[in-house]
Formats: structure tokens, sequence, C-alpha cells
């Protein structure tokens, strides 16, 4: 763990990613305490009010407001709990599917092994925001629908690298020792040889979360995705379109919050990828 936390540590690319992480989360938990207003509350008379700095701005919408009168802060603030809400979701949902498929694939082997692969090669041939469209196309458009499409689009990722994982696992004198002890096939797939794989689909797992907050907010921007008034990110840059001339505020916060959140969990990943395996510290 020593040895973790001093490569881990060194990296200052990244502490910031952990930093960014811990004010995200923060912001995320105690958004009922920090944002001023309700993130669906219109105010009638204060319609594309610019930021307080700007001329004509008030400190009652400290980033301004959108075309219905929200305060921008407000949703931004609630919009981060969404965000996290979707991150864990969708990773929980393609890392739990996808490493039992990967695991199945190579202790089975044969017409199994071939029959996974051969799907999750299928669903690699299609870019994966035109997946997901697809597959939100048929389900209907919302948020769970989102999230489940996201998570169908990385399965492959956490198949293929589980059952590559299980594969070099397989060979090793531990392994053969349990079979010889009279282990099962599912305590060996999931108390012997899963632990060992453990590394690469944490830090697969941890670089998923900016993938599946940036889809989320892609199906958000075309109608796809969550649908208003709720807080998220994708949805207010769609409604605040029409605005890019004349009201620069609705668009750029919740752009540039995508940006550091998904900056974020890249830079930690790639932080805790090197930690994890000291040979790939550049």
């Amino acid at each position: 763990m020593r040895a973790f936390w001093r490569n881990f540590s060194g990296n200052r690319g990244a502490m910031l990613g952990i930093c960014l992480l811990v004010v995200l989360v923060a912001v995320a938990l105690l958004a009922d305490v920090l944002a001023p207003h309700s993130p669906i509350e219109q105010f009638r008379s204060s319609f594309l009010v610019p930021p307080a700095w700007q001329q004509g701005g008030s400190w009652d919408f400290v980033l301004g407001s959108d075309d219905i009168g929200r305060d921008i802060l407000s949703r931004l603030i609630y919009g981060a709990r969404l965000s996290i809400v979707i991150g864990l979701m969708v990773v929980a949902l393609s890392l739990t599917t996808g490493t039992a498929l990967g695991l199945t694939a190579a202790f089975a082997g044969g017409i199994v092994d071939i029959a996974i692969m051969r799907v999750m090669d299928v669903l690699l041939v299609f870019p994966s925001l035109l997946l997901a469209i697809v597959i939100v196309a048929i389900l209907g458009p919302g948020l769970f629908n989102a999230m489940l499409a996201v998570a169908v689009v990385l399965v492959p990722g956490y198949t293929r690298l589980a059952r590559a994982s299980a594969l070099s696992e397989l060979v090793k004198d531990y392994v053969t020792a349990s079979r010889c002890a009279g282990s099962s096939t599912v305590r060996l797939m999931f108390v012997v040889v899963l632990p060992n794989c453990a590394a690469p689909l944490i830090v697969q797992a941890s670089l998923g979360f900016s993938t599946a907050i940036l889809d989320a907010a892609a199906l958000g921007f075309l109608g796809l995705g969550a649908q208003p008034p709720a807080p998220e990110w994708g949805t207010m840059l769609a409604g605040a379109l029409q605005y890019y001339q004349s009201a620069w505020w609705v668009l750029a916060f919740p752009g540039i919050s995508i940006l550091l959140t998904v900056l974020a969990f890249n830079l930690f990943g790639d932080g805790l990828r090197d930690a994890l395996d000291p040979k790939l510290k550049r």
C-alpha cells in the first residue's frame, strides 16, 4: 500500500485529478446546502441574467440564469450529483456484466468462449455513441434507458479485459493447486482468479466513469437521455444552444463542468494505472 501511494502521489496529474474528484463528490453530496436555489425554480423576472461580474448581472445568480429564469449555478451543482449517479450506475452494470462474461468465456472455452467473444466483436463494430443512440431509440428516451445503453456499450471492453487477464492466470501454478485441492469452478472464478485480475479492471472502471458521463451527456444533448427539467449537463447544453451568441454563459458553464469532470476521471485513471503497474510509469 505504501509503494502504491508513493507511486500515485508522485504523479502530479493524478493528484490534480483526485483533488478535482474530491471537490466534485463534496459538491454532489452537499448540493442541498450549497445550491442557492432549487434547480427547477423559475424566476419570471430574471430571464437570461448574465453572471454577477458582468454588466447587468446579479449576485442572486452568480453564474447567471437560463432562458426560463432558472439559476445556472444551482443546476450545475445538482448536475454534479446526477453525473456521479450516472457514472456509478453505468460502471457498476458494465463492470459486473463484463467481468462475469469474461470469466465465463475464459473458464468455459470452446463454443461458449467463441459465442461470447463474437457477440462482443459485433458490439465493438459500431461506434459507441451510435450504438447507444440505437439502443435508446429502441427503449425510448429517458435517463435510465440512457444509462442502460451506455452500460451495454462499455460491456465489451470489460469482457475482453477480464477474459485476457483470466487466461493469463489460468496457466499459473496456484490455479492448478486450487483445482487439485478440489475447488469448484465458481470458487476458482470469483475467489481464486478474480482478485488477481482486479487491478486492470479497476483501472478500466475508473476510466469508464469519464466515458459514461460523456456519453450520457451526449445522449442528453440529443434529447435521448435525461429529460427536462432534470439538471443534467448535456440537457442544459441542448436547451441553451440557440443562445450561443447572445448568452454565452448558458453554454459555457455546463460545457466547462463536463470538461473538468471528464479530465479529473481520466487523470485519476492514468495515475491509478501507473501506480498499480510501475512498469507503465513514464
